[in-house]
């Protein structure tokens, strides 16, 4: 499994917590309602949440702890109504900038859920930037601690 290589590389040169245990992944997905895709189970077993390339409070990428990932509306609008987003939509990285990038629990295809740009100004309204949470890792590990959706280039142009 490919993760695998990119949950050695977090673990070697960047910021991990300790990982969460089997019973704290089925309470999750009590919670929240929704299964792990075989990525973040992997990710989440591996470590409960991490900081790429720096620590807090200098990290840009926060790959949120289980207990932090929430439903997208009531992160970024503090409401929970539908006008402000799909209630499928969960937090997952926090970008220190009061954006997130997001999943949509409803848009799962061929087992693994899509990650998008959660602009703060303009949510509900995201753009897609991963097809999965492998992909989404994969690029921001070789972004150079840079939002990569943002910079018109792909990772290593």
């Amino acid at each position: 499994m490919a993760v695998d290589r990119l949950l050695t590389e977090i673990a070697r040169v960047h910021f991990p917590r300790p990982p969460a245990t089997p019973a704290q992944l089925t309470a999750f997905e009590a919670r929240v309602g929704w299964d792990m895709d075989p990525s973040l189970r992997a990710f989440y077993l591996h470590c409960d949440g991490c900081t790429l390339f720096e620590a807090l409070p200098d990290a840009k990428y926060r790959i949120l702890p289980l207990a932090e990932i929430r439903r997208a509306r009531v992160a970024i609008r503090a409401s929970d109504e539908d006008e402000d987003g799909a209630p499928s939509i969960f937090t997952l990285v926090d970008m220190q900038d009061t954006n997130f990038v997001v999943l949509d629990v409803a848009q799962r295809a061929n087992g693994l859920y899509p990650l998008f740009d959660a602009f703060h100004e303009t949510f509900p309204e995201m753009e897609r930037i991963a097809s999965s949470f492998e992909e989404f890792l994969e690029k921001a590990l070789r972004s150079g601690n840079r939002s990569y959706w943002l910079s018109g280039n792909s990772p290593g142009e």
